[in-house]
């Protein structure tokens, strides 16, 4: 499989939902331009992952998932035959969730994923989470992957990658909305390395509040045969400034190591991990106020 190309449209949202969508609109048609099979744009880009005071005001922000917003980006992926994972504040009862959905190179939605992991300790407290991770067979003219998504916050916990490596994923799109500083690119570095998976995230430039660019490929390999010794897995760490940049994954490369090394599912032993799960339980947290 030919190396595929990932477009990080990392980008300063518009003053109204209009001009974020011609603006990715645009930056969708320069990536196709510059040879990508993949376009990713930051968290919530529909409003610019901005926060109104009231549920009520937040609530009208809002866009369906099949509204113009949505459906102007899976028409451009149709026309140029690109994958676009686009992201909105979605409208849905009781409370509008932060969604990723992803279209393929024809136009068809794989999925539309909703951030399960919301930071409820602050504005997120206004979003409703997501109930379900998903991982599907993206179709590229390089060939098939399998793709899944995790949302900001959802990087902070080992489960999200897990559990959508054991549904197969090799790839992570991951929209993004925070400073990215040395201990959350070491969060998306060992997301990769214990599940030998990509992960692309895509975060706002510098200019929007609480954001400083640094959009990564980790490429989830890291170690090559010949035992050399470990290797740096980040193809990309973009600079803070706004710009769309290109990343190439190389797809052959992960499987095959996939196949030697001893991570992921490797030697995993789900029949002690029981407390994982257990509801109901108290164990010693330092913050359990919120809903979980």
């Amino acid at each position: 499989m030919e190396n595929l190309k990932i477009a990080f449209l990392q980008l300063l949202p518009g003053e109204s939902m209009e001009e974020s969508l011609e603006k990715g609109l645009d930056a969708v048609r320069k990536a196709k331009a510059l040879g990508a099979d993949i376009a990713i744009l930051p968290e919530m880009f529909s409003i610019g992952y901005r926060f109104e005071e009231t549920q009520e005001k937040l609530n009208e922000k809002a866009t369906d998932i099949e509204g113009p917003y949505v459906k102007k980006f899976q028409a451009l992926a149709g026309e140029l035959e690109i994958a676009i994972a686009v992201t909105l504040l979605e409208a849905h009862e009781p409370q509008p969730r932060n969604t990723v959905v992803l279209f393929d190179r024809f136009g068809q939605k794989l999925y539309a994923y909703s951030k399960v992991h919301t930071c409820d300790f602050g504005d997120e407290i206004l979003l409703g989470p997501g109930e379900e991770f998903f991982v599907e067979d993206l179709d590229t003219e390089k060939g098939f992957i399998r793709v899944g998504s995790m949302i900001c916050y959802d990087r902070e916990f080992p489960e999200s990658a897990r559990i959508l490596m054991l549904q197969g994923a090799e790839l992570l799109l991951v929209p993004n909305a925070c400073p990215m500083e040395v201990n959350r690119l070491s969060q998306l570095r060992g997301r990769a390395y214990e599940n030998m998976l990509a992960i692309a995230t895509c975060n706002y430039p510098a200019g929007q509040p609480d954001c400083n660019g640094r959009s990564t490929l980790f490429d989830g390999v890291a170690y090559f045969p010949d035992g050399s010794g470990s290797r740096d897995m980040c193809i990309l760490e973009a600079p803070e400034e706004e710009g769309i940049y290109i990343a190439e994954l190389n797809v052959d490369q992960l499987r095959e190591y996939r196949t030697r090394e001893i991570h992921g599912n490797a030697f995993r032993k789900p029949r002690l991990y029981g407390k994982l799960v257990e509801e109901g339980k108290e164990y010693p947290f330092i913050r359990k106020e919120f809903r979980g």
